[in-house]
């Protein structure tokens, strides 16, 4: 594993990980996620792959600068992508780095191949509401200083058993370091609602994944995300939630990037 730093159109320095030999693959985490998080998946696929994972603006050893714009994210992603030895690269996005990802080849980066799992947007106008005052409520908990309580509002669909052990581990700690930045992948979601004309304008084939055992709102946004591409397919993880298993995900990346 090689470890590096590239800078961002705006000046913010992204470190980031390389393994493996092959053609280059990026991979996006989601929410509280870091180049760490990524690791598991990227050592999966560095036997076919030179992967590369990053820590998104404001966490892990990246820098944040200024006010915070998703342009900036898909800057942070052209730089990384900058690194590769042709300028281009595949792309792997978890959760909302699905959604940042598509926003990325919807801007036209230099993607040759995109694989998503689970971008968590919804598909019921009707929540556009709901969704626009947690963001919100996140926004001012996170300015009075109440990181841990933003964290709980984010986490409050986990069992309540399952969110009171996390609080009293050390990872808890860790997940309000990064705290901070889930307004920014809040943004990445835009109105929260799958962005169908955006897609439209995705020229790169896409895999779509979801977990056959996730919640039926995020299956059914997997289906909606695949529809709204022009050169998508769908395909579903028997058995998988949106914690989905490195191993149970790495054969069907290696298989779509390789042959299509």
């Amino acid at each position: 594993m090689a470890g590096g730093t590239t800078t961002s159109g705006d000046g913010t320095r992204i470190a980031y990980e390389r393994r493996g030999d092959g053609p280059p693959l990026v991979l996006v985490s989601g929410a509280l996620s870091t180049a760490a998080g990524e690791a598991p998946l990227a050592e999966l696929l560095a036997p076919h792959f030179t992967t590369y994972t990053y820590d998104r603006r404001g966490r892990g050893r990246s820098g944040d600068s200024g006010r915070y714009a998703v342009g900036r994210e898909i800057e942070d992603l052209a730089a990384v992508i900058g690194t590769t030895a042709d300028g281009a690269a595949a792309v792997h996005g978890t959760s909302c780095g699905g959604a940042l990802a598509l926003e990325a080849a919807a801007a036209g980066l230099p993607i040759t191949g995109l694989s998503v799992y689970e971008p968590p947007y919804g598909t019921d106008p009707a929540g556009r509401g709901a969704f626009a005052e947690r963001a919100g409520r996140l926004a001012r908990l996170l300015a009075d200083g109440r990181r841990g309580d933003a964290l709980a509002l984010f986490l409050s669909e986990t069992p309540p058993a399952e969110l009171a052990g996390l609080r009293a581990s050390p990872r808890w700690a860790a997940l309000e370091a990064v705290a901070h930045t889930l307004p920014y992948d809040h943004a990445v979601l835009g109105t929260g609602l799958v962005p169908a004309a955006r897609l439209a304008a995705v020229t790169t084939r896409v895999l779509v994944v979801d977990g056959g055992a996730s919640p039926r709102w995020l299956r059914d946004s997997a289906r909606a995300v695949a529809r709204a591409l022009p050169h998508a397919r769908h395909s579903s993880l028997t058995g998988q939630t949106h914690t989905v298993a490195p191993q149970a995900l790495a054969p069907s990346l290696t298989a779509f990037f390789r042959n299509g």
